[in-house]
């Protein structure tokens, strides 16, 4: 599950245009803690064109076998936010200049009885009407594409929305060669800088990030001439932990 957590929370959309923004949107991961309903998304154009990005929001479940599954969450159009929405995008289409920045505001509107998932897609797209820009946008962004073609790139980001009140037990114990990480309280945990040294060398490989959800388990396999070392994230405190193979 958290393999497929993982590819899925870095996953990419492109899509054939003729342009050369090139958009990057920081972290892959953020979070809100249960003290905090709004978020700050800093957008940035490192392309030679202007960067015209729609904002998508789908909220994501996980079934027993921890595929995710995800529906329309919310949207701002013309200003105003769907019915019902639990997290809306302002604003929810950026112009982002050659070099620029600009910022979009994440606003958590729902209930917290229980932890939610998000993935915010930041996906450049030409400027046309139906993407709720204006018709001086499209005049631009023909004028600037005149030469060449390229690609558009978007990502996707996730975001997880912490209960009210979360409560954190992780249970981190050895057993039959394995590191046994289970999570039984109801807000994700994470293991952050997770590392794989052999005992004899400086290798240690390339640290990775792991995303242990409410009621999941996560093992990992020890091998003879290893230690293992990571940090455990439980909301606002940390932990570290260190493993001989």
């Amino acid at each position: 599950m958290i393999r497929s957590l993982v590819l899925w929370g870095a996953g990419m959309l492109s899509m054939a245009a003729v342009a050369a923004p090139s958009i990057h949107i920081g972290a892959m991961y953020d979070y809100l803690e249960d003290d905090r309903s709004t978020l700050l998304k800093r957008i940035r154009n490192s392309g030679d064109s202007t960067a015209f990005v729609r904002v998508s929001i789908t909220e994501v479940s996980f079934g027993e076998t921890g595929e995710p599954q995800e529906k329309i969450a919310a949207a701002i159009s013309l200003g105003q936010k769907q019915a019902g929405a639990t997290l809306v995008a302002s604003p929810a289409r950026l112009i982002i200049p050659a070099g620029g920045m600009q910022a979009a505001r994440l606003m958590y509107l729902g209930q917290r009885d229980r932890e939610r998932y998000f993935r915010v897609r930041f996906v450049p797209v030409a400027p046309e009407e139906k993407e709720g820009f204006s018709p001086e946008n499209a005049a631009e962004y023909r004028q600037s594409v005149s030469a060449g073609v390229t690609m558009l790139m978007g990502y996707g980001a996730m975001l997880f929305v912490a209960p009210k009140r979360p409560s954190y037990h992780t249970e981190v114990v050895e057993q039959d060669q394995k590191i046994i990480v289970r999570n039984n309280g109801n807000a994700t945990v994470v293991l952050a800088d997770f590392h794989a040294c052999e005992v004899d060398g400086n290798d240690c490989g390339t640290p990775s990030k792991y995303h242990v959800l409410p009621g999941r388990t996560r093992e990992f396999v020890k091998e003879a001439g290893h230690e293992y070392r990571f940090k455990l994230h439980e909301g606002k405190r940390d932990k570290t932990f260190e493993f001989a193979g």
